[in-house]
């Protein structure tokens, strides 16, 4: 069996004594320490890192930077990497705002080396945790065949909390628009839970007629109604010790509301004609795409059974408000339905990811899921490709950017249409690669001193990471 690969750290200041003695100490710890004696050479060290480091420990004032930029830069390649901030100025206003940008902690020079030690293991034993909890959702995803994929933060927070509460038995309310995931939110929590070897059960309750729902819930004995052929528990009893998942919860009807208000105080049912109640164990979540609080307020939907399902609430953002997944949940789907197709497709292209990462998805993950399996489909090569995608995707990212296609009728000025398309690209390149000009050339396929040229011919020579100094010329 191979060794365990040491913990990666790495360390930036610009003092030589203090660097060397921390890399004396830590690896004296068992961790594998990388040096870095600025910002510029610890910005380097962070790009061209085969792997995320696992803590990074960086001096917040640097003769070439700022330990925040370099922290920015961190979070934006992984949330994984945990950072402390060391500064010899102890401000608050300066350790409230590390914090905010996703700093583990910080500590004021000078320190203990026994306080900085444990701090370390600490941010080391929560990567750990992650990563664990990561491994354990793809696994139960992958048992499930229902992974659930992610990159951005807030997705990220999301599955922190289905973790934190998955072993209570409070309810759960999963709120967001239609397509966003709320079922495999749902599911997680189960099977992150000590219900996980016992059922998950699912009812929509906008499907099922009004007549029917309160026998498909708490069941029905033979005969209590036309029909009734034989006996039957209900939802609740079949899922005794798992999970009922009350989807569109917000569909239920007035008097069938009355009647799971009284499950969930009781914690037992009664079937459709049956003398007593049953007890039961059953945890319940639920989930609707409307807005339950003018649901309440409209008198459509009681507010005791609202109080009593939004113990805890799960607000899922639909997935226009979370770009960074789109790439993710589409290699996905193309993996997963490239297998199911039989095909050998193995890639999007450039074009076509760009179209899925400017559209809107109305709806959500679905639609994303049903693009992917329409465009494996339909594609001849190893790869999808723009032709491959709805026409409706291709016209959105037209529309979305119209001065770069079309002529006015009037006509215009080329120089400056030209010019203010150059404008928004840099801006653009710059957002997408924190700031970092090597970053931004790369995106738009330009040498360094190309971006810098037409930076300084924008006006934009503050923008990004490093100043110029004398104006650069575009041909050299």
């Amino acid at each position: 069996m191979a060794a365990a690969s040491k913990p990666r750290i790495l360390v930036v200041d610009d003092e030589p004594g203090l660097r060397d003695m921390l890399a004396i100490m830590f690896k004296r710890e068992g961790l594998d320490v990388t040096l870095a004696p600025g910002f510029a050479t610890g910005r380097d060290a962070i790009l061209h890192s085969p792997e995320p480091y696992a803590v990074v420990l960086t001096d917040l004032l640097m003769p070439d930077g700022n330990g925040l930029d370099l922290l920015t830069l961190v979070k934006q390649r992984t949330v994984q990497t945990e950072v402390i901030m060391m500064t010899a100025h102890g401000a608050l206003e300066t350790a409230v705002d590390a914090m905010k940008r996703g700093a583990y902690d910080f500590v004021s020079k000078p320190f203990a080396t026994t306080e900085l030690r444990a701090l370390v293991q600490k941010a080391l034993e929560k990567r750990a945790i992650v990563a664990e909890n990561e491994q354990l959702r793809a696994k139960l995803g992958r048992e499930q065949g229902r992974e659930v994929v992610f990159r951005s933060e807030a997705m990220r927070k999301i599955f922190d909390l289905t973790q934190s509460i998955s072993r209570a038995r409070t309810t759960v309310l999963i709120t967001g628009e239609s397509g966003t995931g709320k079922e495999r939110i749902a599911r997680a929590i189960h099977e992150a839970s000590d219900r996980r070897g016992k059922p998950f059960l699912v009812v929509n309750c906008g499907a099922i007629p009004e007549a029917l729902i309160e026998a498909e819930l708490f069941g029905h004995e033979r005969g209590a109604f036309t029909g009734a052929v034989s006996s039957r528990l209900g939802l609740f009893r079949e899922a005794e010790g798992g999970t009922v998942l009350l989807d569109e919860v917000g569909e239920l009807a007035p008097a069938t509301q009355v009647k799971l208000l009284r499950v969930l105080q009781e914690r037992k049912v009664r079937s459709v004609g049956a003398a007593a109640e049953v007890p039961i164990d059953v945890r319940v979540l639920a989930a609707t795409n409307r807005n339950v609080e003018d649901e309440v307020r409209a008198g459509r939907f009681r507010q005791d059974l609202y109080y009593r399902l939004n113990v805890i609430r799960v607000e899922v953002p639909p997935l226009r408000s979370r770009r960074d997944d789109i790439r993710p949940l589409a290699e996905h789907f193309l993996k997963q339905s490239a297998g199911e197709q039989g095909k050998d497709i193995r890639a999007l292209s450039p074009d076509a990811l760009r179209t899925l990462e400017g559209y809107d998805f109305p709806g959500n993950v679905r639609e994303l899921e049903n693009v992917l399996e329409r465009a494996v489909a339909l594609a001849k090569g190893m790869t999808i490709g723009l032709g491959d995608l709805p026409g409706e995707l291709a016209g959105a990212a037209a529309q979305a950017t119209p001065d770069l296609v079309l002529l006015p009728d009037a006509g215009c000025n080329l120089d400056e249409v030209l010019g203010e398309v150059e404008r928004r690209l840099l801006l653009q390149a710059l957002e997408r690669s924190g700031g970092v000009r090597t970053h931004a050339a790369k995106i738009l396929g330009v040498t360094l001193r190309s971006l810098r040229y037409r930076l300084h011919k924008h006006a934009l020579g503050d923008a990004g990471d490093d100043p110029d100094s004398d104006p650069p010329s575009e041909q050299t």
